[in-house]
């Protein structure tokens, strides 16, 4: 039986399993890449729920694993060398997890490489343009007056999308014909751009032609139908 009580998140949140990975999240859109994978590669995982409406993110234990104060976060009983290992960001995660279970990154090491750099294509701005964009036209930002911070996220969003629409061109997942965690970690947002936040016809979604039949593909998979409600919100 693994002993995670060094941890001092496992006061807040106990494991109940402790010999299983145990998943510290909020099904957002960083938080279901790691649902999404657990569920993909069938890792046996505990999940904890981090409610942001209680500020679950800011208490010291949870900052005690991420001191970041973000979701999503894990501690592996079973890392390497047989080891506990805690992590957080969402993409080494996802990269940890695909290299732990050998699945969703390619074995060919020029691909392997390349599935790398659209994971840190995503990481690096789909995540943070998808989320300024959110919040100036679904939250507190709609309110400000000035308008040009709004415009400037919606044409880099646009932008982005662009990208990913050129590189589908021809393709069914980003990486040919393997669905990898590059996939994984842009379908939470895409599908958060257009749903949640509301910017389909901002961004003029439906010109696209590949990207919105990729995110179908996407959305049809039954793990990422189930890791998309993991943890069930309260």
């Amino acid at each position: 039986m693994s002993d995670l009580s060094a941890f001092p998140i496992t006061t807040r949140w106990p494991a109940q399993h402790p010999d299983r990975l145990q998943l510290y999240s909020l099904p957002t859109p960083n938080g279901v890449k790691v649902s999404i994978m657990l569920e993909e590669v069938g890792l046996p995982y505990e999940v904890h729920l981090v409610d942001f409406n209680k500020d679950d993110q800011k208490t010291p234990e949870f900052l005690s694993l991420n001191p970041n104060g973000k979701i999503p976060a894990i501690i592996d009983p079973n890392g390497p060398g047989g080891k506990p290992l805690p992590l957080f960001e969402s993409g080494a995660i996802l990269q940890y997890l695909a290299e732990k279970t050998g699945k969703l990154l390619p074995a060919d090491p020029a691909r392997r490489w390349q599935t790398i750099q659209w994971l840190h294509f995503q990481m690096g701005g789909i995540g943070p343009m998808f989320g300024q964009l959110g919040f100036f036209n679904k939250f507190a930002g709609k309110d400000i007056p000035d308008k040009r911070p709004l415009e400037r996220y919606v044409n880099e969003s646009k932008r982005l999308l662009g990208v990913i629409e050129q590189r589908l061109d021809g393709r069914q997942w980003i990486m040919d014909d393997e669905y990898t965690i590059a996939d994984i970690s842009m379908l939470g947002w895409v599908r958060n751009l257009i749903g949640f936040y509301g910017a389909r016809e901002l961004v003029e979604f439906d010109r696209l032609a590949h990207v919105p039949a990729w995110l179908e593909r996407g959305l049809a998979r039954p793990a990422v139908q189930r890791g998309l409600e993991i943890p069930k919100r309260p």
